[in-house]
């Protein structure tokens, strides 16, 4: 079938020369009836079997994905099931697909029939869990926390529930002012977690919801088992919104409440950790209040206190007195500065008069005063040189003679006549 599949209708069939209907549903059927039986296991979510017929119909779906399958049997083999099967019941099948020449379509055919006991359902659930924990999906790390005062709370629940009641109740008592978007679904049964997870999608896409919670009161195992369901903890552990599982009593504890961000013990828990009690936030806001104005009046205290302490300091109390004390610092620095000055220069003028005396007494003005006087002659570049000794001198050369109240020039004569004039 699959050469003639692939290769037969390029090679056979036109659009010319196609082939009938009859022709195609066999070449379909001729390839499924080549297919043997296989054990098929599903959730049963219809089952009709009327009387005096000889065949029952059956539709088995996949829990963890919305797929399902039409499957006949003979109603005997349906009727010897022990217990009786119902819907939502969990079961494995032996079958052979069937196509349908007339009506076109597939199912299975079965011939053995087998509930699945709560020891297996236990046994694929732990399964389950070990799987989702081995992906983290547990993680305390993936928690996220709720806020303190969500503005919107969705709520999935059964129709008029006791869960439903113990929510809303135990919330609003808490809080009065809270909005609730409530979506009621079927919580037990084959169609739980579709409808299950379309609420939960649709909450989770509204921005007003910031919290929200599945709840359900308690039930046996099978009653609980849409709970721990892997396509359903798997939408729980991807919302984006905080989810709070409150599914039965304290002993239950399906996969649920794993995979969800808090996990209450009961519904009426659950109404009393989601918001606040306004009660005690009113109370725990009025003793924040009495803190606040023991601690305001404590600190304006102290700080009277050390405006009054530093009002008292001497400073504060008279502000001109340190000044006028060193306004008179100041004075009589300014005093004995001035003094030390005057002393300082009446000694130095002394000093200088004593030095003017001596210098008047042995500088050359008083010399000459007493008839001696300087001779000066000019050297090879015309600069006068006081004469130290005749051999200076040549005979004819001019010379300058200073004494006390003026000059004169004169000439140089032989030394040497001089010397025996003098002589």
């Amino acid at each position: 079938m699959t050469g003639e599949t692939d290769s037969g209708p390029r090679q056979g069939t036109t659009a010319d020369n196609p082939w009938p209907v009859r022709t195609v549903a066999r070449k379909i059927a001729d390839w499924i009836n080549r297919l043997g039986t296989v054990w098929v296991q599903g959730q049963l979510t219809q089952i009709s079997a009327r009387p005096g017929t000889s065949t029952a119909f059956l539709t088995m779906r996949d829990p963890s994905a919305d797929v399902s399958m039409t499957v006949t049997c003979p109603a005997r083999l349906l009727r010897s099931v022990e217990p009786p099967l119902r819907e939502g019941a969990s079961v494995v099948l032996r079958a052979k697909p069937t196509f349908f020449l007339g009506r076109g379509t597939l199912s299975l055919r079965a011939d053995d029939i087998r509930a699945v006991g709560i020891g297996e359902l236990l046994a694929r659930v732990e399964r389950l869990r070990k799987l989702l924990a081995a992906e983290g999906l547990f993680a305390p790390e993936r928690k996220r926390g709720l806020p303190f005062l969500p503005k919107g709370i969705g709520l999935i629940t059964g129709r008029a529930s006791a869960a439903e009641h113990d929510v809303l109740a135990n919330t609003q008592a808490r809080w009065p002012a809270v909005r609730f978007h409530v979506r009621n679904v079927a919580v037990q049964g084959p169609q739980a977690v579709p409808q299950i997870l379309h609420a939960l999608s649709t909450l989770d896409r509204n921005p007003e919801v910031e919290v929200i919670v599945l709840a359900r009161g308690g039930g046996s195992v099978e009653d609980l088992l849409p709970f721990s369901d892997e396509a359903l903890c798997r939408a729980v552990s991807a919302a984006g919104t905080p989810v709070v599982s409150a599914i039965g009593h304290e002993p239950d504890t399906p996969l649920l409440d794993h995979v969800a961000d808090l996990r209450c013990s009961t519904p009426t828990d659950a109404g009393k950790r989601i918001v606040p009690d306004v009660r005690e936030e009113t109370e725990r806001v009025r003793q924040l209040r009495d803190r606040a104005r023991r601690a305001l009046h404590g600190w304006v205290d102290t700080q009277d206190r050390l405006l009054g302490q530093l009002r008292s300091r001497p400073v504060l109390a008279d502000p001109l007195a340190p000044i006028e004390q060193r306004s008179e610092h100041i004075a009589t620095g300014v005093d004995r500065g001035r003094r030390a000055i005057l002393a300082t220069l009446t000694r130095e003028e002394t000093a200088l008069e004593a030095t003017r005396a001596r210098l008047t007494a042995l500088g050359p003005a008083a010399t000459l005063a007493r008839g001696y006087s300087v001779v000066q002659f000019a050297d090879d570049r015309g600069n006068l040189r006081v004469l130290r000794s005749v051999s200076e001198v040549s005979p004819g050369t001019p010379l300058r003679v200073r004494v006390a109240d003026g000059a004169t020039h004169a000439v140089g004569t032989d030394a040497a006549s001089d010397a025996e004039q003098d002589g």
